[in-house]
């Protein structure tokens, strides 16, 4: 017995260190490929649908809103006739404004978890404002101010900034490609919004099954975009710097103070053009039906400045081709008073419609050049939109109020590019 116990001992001990060896190969090869799996794939069918998703919900987003310029241009001269320019302005003024700011509501909701919750409920809030605005009689000015300004903008501002963050959960090597394509989204949307409104509008469907016909499209593409989107990995952390801890920070930074007033005052005089070339053309007796298409035509040359502003920008500079794209829009802004024909609408909507569309482009990257501590970049990024959103929220309704009942244009021109020109005077040495 002396004999056989130290060989049973022995035999047991070598079974239990092959066990824990087992184990501990399962345990470092379950390691290994989890690890594996919490990096983003770069790729992949569930990637591509999500990617798909964004791409329509920036397609119904800021797409839809660089498309008001025809309803101030249908408000001002039939169904709210009886307002001014610079009141009806206001509903496209408050939609961007509502939805930039609502980013703060959304960016630390999505850091919780909250994605699929902020798709559906931005989305449904922007399908009912869309179908309730339908039901708007003429005159009445403040169910559309509500229906349109207010509730489209909140919708818009729950989707827009989650959508282009769950991205970076699918794309690391791709993922400037990936929200490049996603981000062109806003621009196509708003070529092809302003032609399907414009013969809605004005054509023999009239107001309220023209925007029924348009909600129940953008409401098709929010449903698609909702069911395509998916996550991989959400925070449930809470965020380790607030809000108001990051416009302290940023307060102190000259670089980016001067940045921000600098677009603050150039967003003044930016919606001018897109809020008015329609309506401009068609008083200055421009044929209605190519006038239709001056927006399209804007839109259309702004894809291509987004595009190319980067190239451009490898050689010249971040600051300095956003500084010589300020002075072109502020030149082109005052040269509207000059609008006269049908050339003079197209050479105004594709020089304006480039180098808005670089501007645009170049906003985020010039952030980046003057945040040194990339840390510190998301707070910067998300700071920024909300106070430059400012001058876009009172732009519009005081190039109107200028304008008036007279439209007396040379005077809103004026102003609207003097004040965009005057970014330039904040721009960092």
């Amino acid at each position: 017995m002396s004999v056989v116990q130290p060989r049973i001992r022995t035999f047991v001990l070598h079974e239990k260190s092959n066990v824990l060896e087992e184990l501990g190969h399962v345990h470092s090869s379950n390691s290994s490929s989890l690890c594996s799996e919490s990096g983003p794939p770069d790729g992949g069918y569930g990637a591509w649908a999500t990617a798909f998703g964004c791409f329509l919900i920036q397609f119904c987003g800021f797409g839809y809103v660089s498309s008001f310029g025809v309803y101030q241009d249908f408000y001002t001269r039939i169904y709210l006739a009886n307002q001014s320019p610079s009141a009806i302005s206001w509903i496209g003024a408050l939609t961007s404004f509502l939805t930039d700011n609502v980013t703060l509501i959304s960016g630390p909701l999505y850091d919780r978890g909250w994605f699929y919750q902020l798709m559906i409920v931005g989305s449904a809030l922007q399908s009912l404002s869309l179908f309730t605005l339908s039901l708007a009689k003429p005159d009445q000015f403040y169910l559309i101010f509500m229906v349109q300004g207010v509730l489209s903008g909140i919708g818009m501002g729950l989707t827009y900034g989650p959508c282009m963050a769950v991205i970076s959960q699918h794309f690391s090597k791709r993922r400037t490609l990936v929200m490049s394509l996603v981000a062109s989204g806003s621009p196509l949307g708003a070529i092809i919004h302003p032609i399907m409104l414009n013969h809605l509008l004005n054509g023999t469907v009239g107001f309220a099954r023209g925007v029924r016909a348009s909600a129940g499209f953008v409401s098709a593409l929010l449903l698609i975009a909702c069911l395509s989107m998916r996550t991989r990995a959400l925070s449930m952390s809470k965020p380790t710097t607030s809000y108001s801890a990051a416009v302290r920070k940023c307060s102190r930074d000259i670089f980016f103070i001067f940045i921000t007033a600098g677009s603050t005052l150039f967003q003044i005089g930016y919606y001018f053009p897109i809020f008015y070339l329609q309506l401009d053309s068609i008083k200055h007796g421009v044929d209605v039906h190519f006038s239709f298409y001056s927006l399209v035509i804007m839109n259309a040359a702004c894809v291509i400045g987004r595009c190319t502003a980067g190239i451009f920008a490898a050689y010249t500079g971040t600051l300095n081709f956003t500084i010589a794209s300020t002075v072109a829009c502020s030149a082109l802004i005052i040269s509207m008073i000059a609008l006269s024909d049908i050339a003079s609408v197209v050479v105004l909507g594709l020089a304006y419609g480039y180098f808005s569309g670089v501007y645009i482009a170049l906003m985020v990257p010039l952030v980046t050049v003057f945040t040194p501590d990339l840390s510190e970049l998301g707070l910067a990024s998300s700071t920024y939109p909300v106070c430059k959103s400012f001058g876009g929220l009172l732009g519009g309704p005081i190039s109107g109020a200028l304008l008036s009942s007279q439209y007396r244009w040379w005077i809103a021109s004026l102003f609207s590019g003097v004040s965009s020109f005057a970014c330039n005077c904040a721009a960092p040495c």
